[in-house]
């Protein structure tokens, strides 16, 4: 029951619509046929673009939340790789906002590469835009759940990584990425080996706050996981100290 309760609540978050999450798909294949916009208006399939391990980022470009946030710690986690971009892996930013265009994707894949402080090569880290069923065909075949809102969409934060061949490989969960777990994601995802996720605390106890833009503990969640595990000890307790009574009781009769 424990680890049910501590390990099942990766849909949503509490400042979120129950529809925002990530249901995972883990071994499952990407939408390689989805039809988008690249920087430059032109179509593109995801087919043509996945031949190596990706980080695949879902985003919108307007986002006043939590998508800069992740994408310039991503940034600043993709600085410290001991990996070659373009040639051991590659970054896709696919936009779920079928008001983004490719002028604005453009501007934003020039600004995230000038955060670079290593040679980052263009077709290294795309920025991708389209048509509402053809992002969505993405963030479907990869369980990533989204709501629109008054102001924007909900959304987790997480990022996919997927195999050459575009099979889901692990997901990452959070605004911010250690390069070291990264860096053995882009590895396993290079031997076509789908991982299950070990980092999946961040959605369950903490909340994004829109207006701080900043996680907030969820006191909630928290201490019914802690009355949870006090409740767990407390019926060990009770069975030990019973089993130690029945053996006095035994010890006794001999």
């Amino acid at each position: 029951m424990l680890l049910a309760s501590v390990g099942a609540p990766v849909r949503g978050q509490t400042s979120a619509p129950a529809e925002a999450g990530i249901d995972e798909k883990l071994g499952a294949q990407v939408a390689l046929d989805a039809v988008l916009k690249d920087e430059d208006g032109k179509d593109v399939a995801l087919r043509q673009l996945i031949n190596k391990p990706t980080i695949l980022t879902l985003n919108y470009l307007t986002c006043s939340g939590i998508c800069y946030p992740l994408l310039n710690n991503l940034t600043n986690s993709l600085n410290q790789l001991e990996l070659e971009p373009g040639k051991s892996y590659q970054v896709i930013t696919v936009s779920f906002d079928p008001k983004d265009t490719p002028e604005v994707a453009h501007r934003q894949r020039t600004n995230f590469l000038g955060q670079m402080n290593q040679p980052f090569p263009l077709e290294a880290w795309r920025f991708l835009t389209g048509s509402a069923q053809a992002t969505k065909a993405v963030t479907d075949s990869v369980g990533f759940n989204f709501r629109a809102t008054e102001n924007g969409f909900a959304h987790i934060g997480a990022i996919v990584v997927l195999t050459p061949h575009g099979t889901v490989s692990r997901y990452l969960y959070g605004i911010s990425f250690l390069p070291a777990d990264i860096q053995m994601a882009l590895q396993e995802a290079a031997a076509e080996q789908v991982r299950p996720s070990i980092s999946r605390t961040l959605a369950f106890c903490y909340s994004y706050n829109p207006q701080s833009r900043r996680y907030a503990l969820n006191v909630t969640h928290l201490a019914g996981a802690a009355t949870l595990i006090f409740a767990v000890v407390f019926v060990l307790f009770l069975l030990k100290g019973r089993s130690s009574n029945n053996k006095d009781k035994t010890r006794l009769s001999a």
